[in-house]
This record gives structure tokens, sequence and C-alpha cells, in this order.
């Protein structure tokens, strides 16, 4: 039997979605340990779910893209005290352009941290989720469920989130540890300026608020839900998608991605 206490451990908690996420998993009396590179949004983070009467979440400062990250973040944990009992991988970013016009390296890198880097840490806390009957949640986004010319491969790196958080639910199921993929819709925060998005107006019946996709998202965890799609409107637009075929939906995309990219200040 482990000594170590049990921790939500929280990546890209520094802001969006992943700061609305500590928030959720703080109200519901779970530990924290905050990662993400701006150590200075974390200690802000950490003082105030602290403030709100919270245990004062761990902080840990760390770039997941480096190699070695995940090791350093299990050898800091075990260091403190702690080992997961849930694992909220949402660290990730996108990048809006047509992919052979878009530096190699940087989408490469987007690759690594969307996808390598939550692989990994999907995987390397099995055997505590596992004592502690705890749960992975992964953040995916609408944008998994279909192809996107103008952001290919950040729409692919979602697509393969969706699908392997789908079959490690099913994987880790006997084990009692929950997984749940978490594909919200346009949510206003950080990601479109990071993603080189200026002016965007997504469809405002798709737009839902970070604390509302973080609520939806705790809430499917603790039920076992394989995929949530916080929202009604978004979960109808989900659940068409599946009867349109794969030309119309990249001619719909492509075409909307083409106006963004034209109506971009040169």
């Amino acid at each position: 039997m482990s000594r170590l206490r049990p921790v939500t451990v929280i990546t890209g908690a520094s802001s969006g979605i992943g700061e609305a996420l500590a928030r959720e998993f703080a109200r519901h009396g779970h530990a924290l340990a905050l990662v993400a590179r701006r150590a200075d949004r974390l200690d802000a983070l950490a003082a105030a779910i602290a403030e709100g009467g919270a245990p004062r979440p761990l902080v840990i400062a760390a770039d997941l893209t480096h190699e070695g990250a995940v090791r350093r973040l299990s050898e800091a944990l075990a260091s403190a005290g702690a080992e997961p009992q849930y694992v909220v991988n949402n660290a990730g970013f996108g990048l809006a352009g047509l992919a052979v016009n878009r530096d190699r390296a940087e989408q490469l890198a987007m690759i690594d941290l969307n996808v390598r880097a939550l692989t990994e840490l999907s995987l390397a806390f099995t055997d505590s989720l596992t004592r502690h009957r705890g749960g992975i949640l992964n953040v995916a986004s609408m944008a998994a469920f279909v192809p996107g010319p103008g952001m290919a491969v950040y729409y692919a790196s979602k697509a393969f989130v969706l699908s392997f958080s789908e079959a490690l639910h099913s994987e880790l199921a006997p084990r009692g540890v929950r997984v749940t993929a978490l594909c919200p819709g346009p949510v206003p925060t950080e990601f479109a300026a990071r993603a080189g998005v200026k002016n965007a107006r997504p469809p405002a019946l798709l737009v839902r608020s970070a604390e509302t996709v973080a609520a939806a998202g705790y809430r499917g965890l603790m039920a076992g839900r394989r995929v949530v799609v916080p929202g009604m409107v978004n979960r109808l637009t989900v659940a068409l998608i599946r009867f349109v075929p794969h030309r119309w939906l990249l001619a719909v995309i492509d075409a909307r991605q083409a106006r963004r990219r034209a109506a971009q200040p040169s």
C-alpha cells in the first residue's frame, strides 16, 4: 500500500481550460499538482485556490516537450510525497495555416506536446491510478471528428487524442481506471492567438466558456463516460458529422479556413 497522498495532476494549468479544470477539481475537494511552463501563473492560481479554502496545490514548472520531462515530473511528485490519482492532459496548442507553409519544426513540436507527451502521461502512472481508482481526462476537441485543411496537423493530433482515449477507456476499465476524452468546441481562451488566428469569430452557438467545459469534463470523468462534448448544439453537430461525406466536410472547412486567412491583416 503506497503511503504517497493522491493528487490530481493537471497540465497546461496556467490559463484557459486548464485553469478552469484546476478550479473545478479543487472545488470538489481534490488535492492538485499544477503543471505548465509559466511558474508565475501557476503560483498565482495556487494562491487563489488556497485563499478559497482548498489545500494549496503543488506547483511544478515544466516544459513537457523536453526529453525526460515526465520522469522529472514523477520525481517531483514523489519528493512532495504525492502520486497521481487523476491525470488531466490539457497541455497543447494549435497552429493555423497551410501545413506546407508553416514552420515544420513548430508543427513537429505541436505533435510532441499534443500527442507524445499526452500519451506518455496517460501511460506513466497506471499503477497509482489503479491503486486510487482514479482516471485520465484527455482534452481533445470537436476538431477530432473531422479532417482540418488549414489546420491539418492540429486536427490530426486531436483525432489521435480521441482515438487513443477511447481505446484506453476500454483497456483500463478492468483495472477500475476511468478514461474520458473531452471534446469542446470554440472556447474564449488564448488558444486562437497562440495558433496565429486573429479576429476569430466562431459560430456563437458553438461557443462555451472554459468554466462550462471544465464542469462538463469533470462530471463526465467521474461518471466514467468515454467521450464528453459540452453543449447541446455541439453534441448535435458531432452526431450529424457522422452522416456527412468527408469530401463535403473538407470543402466546408477548407472554405472557412480560406476566408479566415484572407481576413488576416497582412
